[in-house]
């Protein structure tokens, strides 16, 4: 064992309530070299749009770049990044990060696994009063066609600015991943049936995950989730990534990225 792997205490609230919290684990230097490279990151996915394919998803546009798929803000002729997945790719720093400690050491604990791959990442960029936000919704239902394993897909999401209710911070609705994958809505739209229907949760369940820069927050896959628009005059970046036991193949690009983990030392 060492520093980074999950407390009893921790695992236990993670098993009740779907995820957790840890503040603050990259701060300084590493912090700003992480909001660095999403800014370039993102430069580079706007500069590679014009060769990909754009489509439309409930009047939402998106651009696939060979297994890379690019959203854009949904007013009307957005030309702002509101999502890029997979993003390792991109950069360097961000490709590093996958492999740190800090949160793969957390991530054999949830997976419960000695042996990590990546299972999918994106970068969540919400622009002062221009970030949209997302409605309640689990990720085990985008996933469940392409996996046979949903129960070892934790998320970790790290926070590359203070997240707050004014600039839309994540939201889940705690213990709801005791309840596996649940029924979408019946809106007749195109992406309806991938948000959680209203009927399956009590919104009193809420906890707004307010944190400051550089903290962790670990959530099932199959916990609900959203935010809320950007209001505030800063800036919410966020990465999410997803790891599963290793030996299984990313969502998108269909390549496994196992995880470079640090090796045990024997007596």
């Amino acid at each position: 064992m060492t520093e980074h792997h999950l407390s009893d205490a921790e695992m236990q609230h993670w098993q009740s309530e779907g995820f957790l919290i840890r503040r603050q684990v990259f701060t300084g230097e590493h912090l700003a070299r992480l909001q660095q490279a999403v800014e370039r990151a993102a430069a580079k996915a706007y500069d590679l749009v014009p060769d990909g394919k754009t489509y439309h998803l409930d009047g939402k546009r998106f651009v696939d770049i060979n297994q890379m798929t690019v959203q854009f803000e949904h007013q009307p002729g957005s030309d702002t990044i509101k999502v890029i997945e997979p993003v390792h790719q991109l950069d360097s720093v961000l490709s590093e990060l996958i492999d740190d400690p800090r949160i793969t050491e957390p991530m054999q604990d949830l997976v419960g696994s000695e042996s990590l791959a990546l299972w999918t990442d994106k970068l969540n960029l919400k622009r002062p009063h221009e970030g949209s936000g997302f409605g309640w919704h689990q990720d085990s239902p985008y996933w469940m066609h392409d996996c046979q394993h949903l129960d070892q897909l934790p998320n970790v999401y790290i926070a590359l600015d203070d997240a707050t209710r004014e600039n839309g911070c994540l939201r889940l609705i705690r213990g709801s991943h005791l309840q596996g994958c649940l029924p979408g809505t019946e809106d007749g739209s195109q992406l309806g049936g991938f948000y959680t229907s209203l009927n399956c949760f009590d919104p009193a369940d809420e906890v707004l995950l307010e944190a400051p820069a550089g903290s962790l927050a670990f959530f099932n896959a199959h916990t609900i989730h959203g935010s809320e628009p950007n209001q505030s005059d800063q800036p919410r970046r966020a990465l999410v990534l997803t790891y599963q036991p290793g030996g299984f193949p990313q969502l998108k690009s269909g390549q496994q990225r196992e995880i470079n983990l640090p090796r045990t030392e024997t007596v």
